[in-house]
């Protein structure tokens, strides 16, 4: 069992009525980029945590978690009330497989990611490690309405520094927006749409993906993946797809 560390919330964000953002200041022990802590509240004496990746880099002070309010869900209400100063517990270990130094050799990085799964890719992008082992990443960014784009700043920010490296892709599936396709993750990658937004595919000769976020996503493009003779990666077998399990 993890320690609890004494953490306090120095900003709040509300991308939207129901996504929001939480910096807090921590003093946890170091991480990967792309790895998650466990957040815990006292709920009517209750004892409430549950697993958030980390946003920020390594190399960042404070520690960053993004999340969507689940209504009757015991955490996210009471963490989406949390104001400037308020208290909160972090768990004094970080966890997590969905990091660069797990990945085995590859030319393209995929980063596959729905709603509140960009979070532990936003890490990773802003880190150093990705663009030394990769001659191409590509993020696929899936969320429901435009204004769920969260992050925006920091992806266009990482675009102007890297433009021979890194693809964008956003999806969003409920309206139709400029710069966007307009459909599921699975359904675009079964059309040939992204990887031709792209400008890469997705082969089991030159291809690692990760992926994080909606399970039905998650387990519907490996099955496409599979079909492709890719294979889920394993540290004593490795493979081409790299998801996480938070419990």
């Amino acid at each position: 069992m993890p320690d609890w560390i004494e953490g306090k919330v120095i900003e709040k964000k509300a991308w939207t009525d129901t996504l929001y953002s939480l910096r807090i200041r921590a003093a946890i022990p170091s991480f990967r980029a792309g790895q998650f802590v466990r957040i815990a509240l006292d709920v009517d004496g209750e004892f409430v945590a549950r697993p958030y990746s980390l946003v920020n880099s390594p190399g960042e002070p404070d520690l960053e978690i993004f999340f969507n309010i689940v209504p009757q869900g015991p955490l996210t209400p009471k963490l989406a009330a949390l104001q400037q100063d308020d208290v909160i517990k972090v768990a004094d270990k970080p966890y997590g497989f969905l990091t660069i130094e797990e990945i085995p050799e590859a030319r393209h990085l995929w980063m596959l990611a729905t709603g509140t799964g960009v979070g532990p890719f936003i890490s990773i992008l802003k880190s150093e490690q990705p663009w030394q082992k990769f001659e191409k990443i590509v993020l696929v960014y899936s969320v429901r309405t435009a204004s769920e784009l969260a992050y925006m700043e920091v992806i266009t920010g990482v675009r102007e520094r890297y433009q021979q490296q890194l693809s964008f892709v956003p999806l969003v599936t409920r309206e139709v927006t400029e710069g966007t396709l307009n459909k599921r993750v699975t359904a675009a990658l079964e059309s040939g749409e992204l990887e031709q937004q792209a400008g890469v595919e997705i082969s089991a000769d030159d291809s690692h993906v990760m992926m994080c976020g909606n399970s039905a996503m998650i387990s519907d493009v490996t099955e496409l993946l599979l079909s492709r003779n890719m294979r889920k990666h394993l540290r004593r077998e490795p493979g081409h797809i790299t998801t996480e399990k938070y419990h």
